[in-house]
């Protein structure tokens, strides 16, 4: 409405002034206003209804005279009734959904949306005067009541449109000419009618089927919300006949399992099977309940073509799974179609009170038109069936939809009655339209209702019994529509009947537990090379596969490192930092961390593989220690140094992200479930950043391979040590993952080389299998004097799980200290400083799955020695306690802080004291 704000308070006085600039300059004034008062002059130029000289001949009116002159007052009363009439265009155009007639089983709440006549200064006098203002609704001059009856009924009817607030003046002309023409003249062939007749039968004859086979199991029905099958039935059609060739749907438990078996062909034996409490033939890991799984099949439209189906899995934290949707369809958009979005298509379903409720689908909104996460628009389907659990709406929000999130991206929102199923296609259809054209995100709220309580033991009158008097008195969309098309004429009684008979028929085949032939599904290219992946066993971590990379291959990666293009003007410090590179690679051949970490990507890169990087300032790094994008001082131009290592390689996907965790996360995540020969990295701003992030980490990361039945090799980077900056952001947290760590499921390593990093970051490709990679990133290590490698390390080598003590003589040793991270460097200046050489540091580089035999054989030099575990966490944090449960047979004793509820002192003092303490127990 920003546009028209200046309406408001309007009158006929501000009128005139703006008619007299138009008259000197039509362009001086809004474009609306201009073509108002050409339909103004128009209308008045000539007229009959004034002419005095009786022979019927037209003569200029007072319009022609307030063109020339001083307008009279019947004309500017004439321009301010005018007025009105727009501002009441304006007003349903505006605030019309707020008296569409969209729930089914309730009267609607009065939002008082002020569209009276009176409200605009009208009434029932002005009903029969021709206004110019029917132009704006594409009628031509009309009268008040024939514009009247058009706006209520493209405003008022089973649709609420909500989409006066984008702000791209094309897309809002483009999208108020769909509503306000298509829409009124929208006629559902007799085929589409029933096909859509066809998919409620089956959404009504499954749920009916469970409900009386499987009675009190939770299933989470559908019912109530039936249309759902057509309208996403409608929704894939639509998107196939637009060039869409794959589709990846996200959605929580409620339908679920209808979408499976009528949407995506899973058999209704497999159903059953699940229902039966039965494993399925490929079993692998612990598994989920029915209600949480996904699927995959190929489906072929009522137009003939050929679409790829997907249902990600997703637990109950509902909207947990919207990132990774986002995340996977990114991948294969980037992987599969040239990054062309139209060809691969997000569609997220939503519940009502989780789309209100959970912030996650704030986040994935906020990046939704961002480079780094863009998808090409996501389809946004909600089951609004006004009720969370036992909570009414009125008391699961604040805002008056339940989609108002919609806004904040300029998405236009459909809200529709669910027992309306062609009203609810043509949405489907409009919005899968919408998408296609303006890549964006767009909502459909279908308003329904749930027949049960929030699954099927639960009794729903103890909360709502109102409500479920009138629900239990309502017949099933199904039926209604049946009805409506006798009704209409439209469907004779012979196919009303056959469909009667069709679906007493369905349910009894079901009942019978007939056979079906599950949907053929062709595994794309990126799926293919899953497949040729295979799961790992535990001799796989025995020792680590060679990683190294010939020297002419990374010295190709350190050229494009030290390069700019001529004429970029890099800032001093860049300029230093380059000259930095040139001395490690070419004169010195030796790295720090952030040059071999970027030798990793290029390595990984130059063999036509992807590196994606994503998180808070990444391209720099929190501690400005990788400078992957560089920028000119002058123009601000980006350069992405990695970009530029040899023709047709892969481009290094680095981004900044938006201030998230959770969402980025899971981002990531799907993307590297898409795809297996991608490099995919979360790097936290702090590693404490991961608490945003932890439904993530435990609902997708930690148990994916056993929960989900898929491998996934997603990187966390945490930046974790204790440098005396207080509480927040010294601890990553590093006992959280290690109590989640069992079953090989993922890595959790803190490594403290350059080249152990380098290896451990191209291992993750170079495995036969995939595994999470959780690290405790360094943060003062970075610039540490010690902390290099030789180039000749990564040239030849693998990752090093455990690296032992090279200054104590192993006859003399009374004490090994076992240590990972930071901590080594400080145990190791006092050890040299002391010439401390009966005391052995023993780095372990990866803690899960924890190298025991590498440690054996390193702890088998001293035989006699006391063997210490040494932290700087708190005794209670940190892997103190992961390390007693995993090596029981090892008399271990600990060095830490003391048990601490907070991670860290906020005061320096108090952190260098108990630093030196911690260093000097070790030795002691």
């Amino acid at each position: 409405m920003d546009k028209y704000s200046y309406i408001a308070n309007s009158d006929a006085a501000y009128i005139d002034q703006l008619y007299q600039s138009y008259r000197q300059d039509p362009g001086s004034v809004d474009e609306s206003w201009q073509k108002f008062f050409e339909g103004f002059e128009f209308s008045q130029t000539y007229s009959e209804s004034t002419n005095g000289n009786g022979n019927g001949a037209p003569t200029p009116t007072n319009g022609v005279a307030a063109a020339k002159g001083a307008p009279t007052e019947l004309d500017k009363n004439h321009v301010d009734k005018e007025l009105r009439v727009r501002n009441l265009i304006l007003g349903y155009r505006s605030r019309g959904h707020l008296l569409s007639l969209t729930n089914p089983i309730r009267k609607r709440k009065d939002r008082q949306p002020l569209l009276d006549l009176s409200d605009f200064g009208l009434s029932e006098a002005d009903l029969d005067t021709v206004f110019e203002c029917g132009n704006e609704l594409k009628m031509g001059p009309a009268t008040l009541r024939d514009i009247l009856d058009k706006l209520k009924k493209v405003y008022t009817n089973c649709i609420g449109f909500e989409y006066m607030y984008i702000r791209e003046p094309a897309i809002l002309e483009w999208f108020k000419a769909k509503v306000e023409k298509e829409m009124p003249e929208y006629k559902p062939s007799h085929e589409e009618k029933t096909r859509i007749l066809s998919k409620l039968n089956e959404a009504v004859v499954f749920e009916n089927f469970l409900h009386t086979k499987y009675l009190g199991q939770k299933r989470f029905s559908l019912e109530g919300g039936e249309t759902t099958i057509p309208a996403l039935d409608a929704m894939i059609t639509a998107a196939a006949d637009l060039g869409v060739e794959e589709i990846m749907i996200g959605m929580a438990h409620r339908g679920r399992l209808n979408v499976l078996a009528n949407i995506l062909g899973k058999t209704y034996d497999a159903i059953f099977n699940e229902f039966e409490g039965n494993l399925p033939e490929e079993i692998y890991g612990d598994g989920d309940v029915k209600y949480h799984i996904g699927y995959s099949s190929q489906v072929e439209t009522p137009t003939g073509k050929q679409v790829s189906l997907k249902l990600a899995p997703n637990p109950s934290h509902l909207e947990a799974v919207n990132p990774v949707v986002e995340g996977f369809v990114r991948a294969r958009a980037d992987g599969l179609f040239d990054s062309d979005y139209d060809k691969v298509m997000p569609v997220l379903i939503h519940g009502d009170a989780a789309v209100a409720g959970q912030g996650i689908v704030y986040e994935v909104a906020q990046m939704s038109k961002l480079a780094g996460y863009h998808t090409g628009g996501t389809f946004h389907f909600v089951i609004n069936n006004q009720v969370g659990f036992t909570t009414d709406f009125e008391d699961a929000r604040s805002s008056i939809y339940c989609t108002d999130v919609a806004k904040i991206i300029d998405a236009p929102v459909l809200h529709v009655n669910g027992d309306d199923p062609e009203s609810v296609v043509f949405c489907m259809k409009l919005a899968v339209e919408f998408r296609e054209k303006f890549n964006r995100d767009i909502f459909v709220d279908m308003v329904c209702y749930r027949r049960h309580g929030h699954n099927e033991s639960d009794e729903p009158k103890f909360t709502q019994p109102t409500m479920y008097t009138a629900i239990a008195k309502h017949p099933n969309p199904r039926e209604i529509y049946n009805r409506a098309l006798i009704e209409r004429g439209e469907v004779d009684a012979e196919l009303a009947s056959k469909m009667d008979a069709e679906f007493k028929a369905s349910l009894q085949e079901r009942l019978d537990m007939v056979k079906q032939k599950a949907l053929p599904y062709k595994y794309p290219k990126m799926e293919q090379e899953w497949r040729s992946l295979r799961r790992s066993t535990p001799e796989d971590f025995d020792q680590s596969p060679e990683t190294g990379v010939p020297l002419e291959q990374l010295e190709k990666v350190g050229q494009a490192l030290v390069k700019i293009p001529e004429g970029f003007k890099p800032i001093k410090q860049i300029d230093k930092l380059l000259k930095d590179r040139q001395q490690m690679l070419f004169e010195s051949r030796q790295v720090n961390w952030g040059t071999a970490e970027l030798l990793a990507y290029g390595s990984i890169l130059s063999e036509d593989k992807v590196v994606r990087l994503s998180g808070q300032d990444v391209q720099r790094g929190t501690f400005s220690h990788r400078h992957a994008v560089l920028h000119d001082s002058e123009t601000n131009e980006s350069y992405n140094s990695l970009n530029y290592i040899q023709d047709n390689q892969q481009p290094f996907r680095v981004y900044n992200s938006l201030l998230s965790e959770y969402g980025v996360l899971g981002f990531e995540f799907g993307y590297s479930l898409a795809n297996p020969n991608a490099l995919v990295i979360w790097e936290a701003q702090f590693g404490d950043f991961a608490n945003g992030a932890q439904v993530m980490i435990d609902q997708f990361v930690s148990c994916c391979e056993t929960k989900w039945n898929r491998m996934n090799g997603v990187v966390l980077l945490l930046p974790h040590g204790y440098e005396g900056q207080g509480p927040e952001h010294s601890n990553a947290r590093p006992e959280r993952f290690l109590q989640l760590s069992a079953e090989y499921n993922w890595v959790v390593a803190n490594v403290t080389t350059p080249a152990n990093l380098f290896h451990m970051l191209r291992r993750q490709l170079a495995w036969p299998f995939r595994k999470p990679l959780v690290v405790m990133s360094p943060k003062s290590l970075l610039r540490h004097p010690q902390v290099i490698s030789p180039v000749d390390e990564l040239v030849n080598g693998r990752f090093r799980e455990v690296i032992g003590d090279s200054y104590a003589e192993a006859k003399k040793v009374k004490r090994a200290l076992l240590c990972t991270g930071k901590i080594y460097y400080e145990l190791l200046e006092r050890q040299q400083a002391d010439k401390r050489d009966d005391v052995a540091i023993v780095r372990v580089e990866q803690l899960h799955p924890l190298p025991k035999k590498q440690l054996d054989e390193v702890l088998g030099q001293y035989k006699k020695a006391e063997v210490v575990w040494v932290q700087e966490e708190p005794e209670n944090m940190g892997y103190w306690t992961y390390m007693l449960r995993a090596m029981p047979e090892v008399k271990l004793r600990v060095i830490a802080r003391e048990a601490s509820a907070s991670p860290a002192t906020g005061y320096s003092k108090v952190h260098a004291k108990e630093q030196a303490e911690l260093i000097q127990k070790a030795f002691e």
